[in-house]
């Protein structure tokens, strides 16, 4: 599916729960969309485990 159809979508359903829903209902789609993105690219293999929780860990602050 071409990326700017997903992007389309992705588009519409936040903005019809932010119309429809309010403002938390759109956090809370933005949220679970985020979420399954990142589910879809582990499932697909473009994302390593080990890099998940690069995102998630500090650098390191020593000098």
């Amino acid at each position: 599916m071409n990326l700017a159809i997903v992007g389309l979508v992705a588009g519409m359903a936040l903005g019809f729960a932010g119309y429809f829903g309010g403002f938390a209902a759109f956090l809370l789609v933005a949220a679970l969309g985020l979420a399954g993105f990142v589910l879809g690219r582990l499932l697909e293999g473009d994302i390593d485990i080990s890099e998940l929780g690069d995102l998630f860990r500090g650098r390191d602050r020593r000098r």
